[in-house]
């Protein structure tokens, strides 16, 4: 059997500028998620670590460190990361990071969400077992941009859903903490130049742009509009009908 790729490689043409993901059924019967790259294609496991390995027979190097240093803590002792685990562990988030991006190309936006927090506890954590502000910041140097990819995932969800206030609540969630995070770090000039929040605020307004209208924001629109036309009578009437929906709902 030849081990030359280029057949596989010819039938699925890498494209640059364009994320091509699919999933196939891998020889063990479970579903696998591929992504062409210019070299050739990443194959990833859909749960789990991506490249299916059991470091330490934990499911990744992280929950390794995360067990250690719950049993480090209960002892009362401090648990510190060494410099090669610190490059081990980003090492691993870059495998997480490409099954993340790939699954938000198929619409898996519930991986997105199970694998971007999971790269934001990586970082929170190398964060809280480093006194090294240089492996720290090498990891924390990504947040906004995951940050940006959870909320996606979470907004789409509620969109899909047609939960456009929720949606709408996520993303502000979403943006305002890369705005919290951005300016408590050592470079708050950031916020302002932040690709991430430039994201969120357009698709914000493109989200509530598509929202359908509330009953009472109809009534209130209708209620302007009699208003413009000198329909006064009408105008009292939607004005009552306005009022009595506010105090319906309040109770």
């Amino acid at each position: 059997m030849s081990l030359d790729l280029n057949t596989l490689l010819q039938d699925w043409p890498y494209e640059s500028g364009t994320i091509k993901v699919r999933k196939i059924t891998g020889l063990d019967g479970r579903e696998k998620l591929q992504l062409r790259v210019d070299l050739g294609v990443l194959q990833m496991e859909m749960t789990g670590r991506p490249d299916g390995r059991r470091p330490h027979n934990c499911e990744s190097l992280l929950e390794y460190h995360q067990r250690r240093a719950t049993r480090a803590e209960q002892k009362g002792e401090a648990y510190q990361l060494t410099p090669e685990q610190c490059a081990e562990l980003q090492q691993e988030g870059i495998q997480y990071y490409h099954r993340y991006l790939s699954l938000f190309q198929i619409n898996d936006f519930e991986g997105v969400v199970r694998d971007t927090q999971r790269n934001l506890d990586l970082f929170a954590f190398v964060n809280e077992h480093t006194d090294r502000e240089d492996f720290s910041w090498g990891l924390q140097q990504f947040r906004p941009y995951v940050l940006m990819m959870n909320t996606r995932a979470k907004a789409s969800i509620f969109l899909a859903q047609g939960k456009f206030p929720d949606a709408i609540a996520e993303i502000e969630r979403g943006r305002e903490a890369i705005v919290d995070f951005l300016q408590q770090s050592n470079f708050p000039e950031l916020a302002s130049k932040s690709a991430e929040i430039a994201f969120l605020d357009e698709w914000l307004e493109e989200v509530k742009s598509k929202r359908p209208l509330s009953k009472l924001e109809i009534m209130q629109r209708e209620m302007e509009t009699a208003i413009a036309k000198e329909l006064y009578e009408r105008a009292a009437e939607l004005r009552d009908a306005i009022k009595l929906l506010k105090t319906q709902k309040r109770a």
